[in-house]
């Protein structure tokens, strides 16, 4: 996501492209110096005296920059890119003091960062500016998954198709093409998504104006968990599972686990739009699943767009639990795709929505896990605390080339004890879960 203009600066003479100043020694005036202190105490006993002793190190970091010193930096930074001061500074013969500590890429417009450095056995430190800029067009994530309106009602693009920007909230849509839904038809449509900074994504959509909106065809061939288990059971150090819902009604736990199952997730509860709600069979399957001695985790279905609503239902989660131990982290699901430009945020913003729930586990006890498809986690999650993930990939091989630590392979899988389908995991235990 990063887009550097490059400019190579030697401190004596030249500016930085596009930051207004020079990073040369020619303002005397101006050189300060930054002090720090580090003290040091130590004690030493007798039977009869105690004699401590304090040494005090004064270090002293300039701002008056040699001329020999070079400092090249890139001008320009993509927002809420996670960029280093290593990274920054692109040419140098300097030792940085802090290569690996982030600047700050949230917001536009024009930043510093203090930059500290050794150079001929003298600690410096320098502002440099940079600017922060959004190149990045608007990502699509649903091109028309459901392309269908029914005749007579209103055209409405934003319940067709949904899109994202990595800055801006509130991308606009256009679009250019028939939109009469009189009657039966088929309308062709030439659709473009522009941010505030101008960037744009288009695609092509073809729409089906008909009497009733069709239902979803269901054609998958369903797999038998004996079957799951032969087919991965040359996977090394794996474990097998399924994760459940009120989808599956009464489980017989029991059979499940003599069919070669070894742990269950199961949905605690859901939010949309107005309070948590606890699945209706969550204390059934948690009672029952203990009961037959299998590992057991939870997941929480959100449709959370701020921290503080993620913070809170972390802690309803937290509530419902009781203090109850768990086999696996509390899983984050979050699947809002088809329409998300009604929710207000860009990727950045989601992504902080996670962090919010994950930190809320952790200050109470209990690790967090995110669940994704393959897709989304490719092009949307940042997934900065680098915790567990849940693949979603229905293929027989992965090729996703993250890590992850679970790995839902299929949504048809059949299970004595479960009348109908059952979501079928795998667990790599080589993978923390931690």
């Amino acid at each position: 996501m990063k887009k550097y203009t490059l400019t190579s600066v030697a401190a004596a003479a030249l500016l930085l492209t596009g930051c207004g100043h020079s990073i040369g020694a020619d303002e005397e005036s101006a050189a300060a110096t930054t002090t720090t202190t580090t003290t040091t105490t130590t004690a030493q006993s007798t039977a009869a005296t105690t004699v401590t002793t304090t040494v005090t190190t004064t270090k002293k970091i300039s701002t008056d920059i040699p001329e020999g010193v070079v400092l090249g930096s890139v001008a320009e930074v993509e927002v809420y890119s996670q960029t280093t001061i290593a990274e920054l500074i692109t040419d140098n013969n300097v030792k940085l003091t802090a290569p690996a500590d982030l600047i700050d890429t949230d917001g536009l417009g024009e930043k510093k960062a203090k930059v500290t450095f050794e150079y001929e056995g003298n600690e410096y430190e320098k502002e440099i500016a940079y600017n922060v800029v959004d190149t990045t067009p608007p990502l699509i994530l649903n091109s028309g998954w459901n392309p269908y309106t029914k005749v007579g009602e209103p055209f409405n693009i934003d319940s067709i198709i949904g899109y994202v920007d990595n800055y801006d909230r509130a991308p606009s849509v256009t679009y250019s093409g028939d939109t009469d839904t009189s009657e039966v038809g088929r309308l062709d449509l030439a659709v473009t998504v522009t941010d505030s900074s101008g960037n744009s994504t288009d695609f092509d959509l073809t729409v089906l104006v008909l009497n009733e909106i069709p239902r979803p065809e269901d054609n998958n061939p369903r797999v038998a968990y004996s079957d799951f288990i032969d087919y991965y059971s040359d996977y090394g150090d794996v474990s097998f599972g399924i994760d459940v819902s009120a989808w599956q009604t009464d489980v017989d736990y029991d059979a499940v686990k003599d069919a070669g199952c070894e742990f269950v997730l199961m949905r605690m509860g859901y939010y949309y739009r107005d309070e948590p709600v606890m699945d209706d069979y969550y204390e059934q399957n948690m009672k029952n699943a203990s009961a037959a001695g299998l590992d057991v985790g939870v997941y929480f279905y959100s449709a959370d767009n701020t921290e503080e609503g993620a913070r809170e239902h972390a802690r309803w989660v937290i509530e419902q639990l009781g203090g109850r131990g768990l086999d696996y982290p509390i899983a984050f699901d979050w699947e809002e795709w088809a329409t998300f430009q009604e929710y207000g945020m860009n990727i950045h913003d989601l992504n902080c929505v996670f962090e919010a729930f994950a930190d809320e586990c952790e200050k109470n006890g209990y690790s967090a896990m995110l669940y994704s498809s393959k897709n989304f986690l490719n092009n949307f999650w940042e997934n900065r605390g680098n915790h567990p993930v849940w693949l979603a990939h229905y293929v027989d091989d992965t090729d996703y080339e993250g890590a992850f630590a679970l790995w839902q392979a299929s949504a048809y899988g059949r299970i004595p004890g479960i009348q109908g389908d059952v979501d079928m995991n795998i667990r790599f235990n080589s993978e923390p879960l931690e």
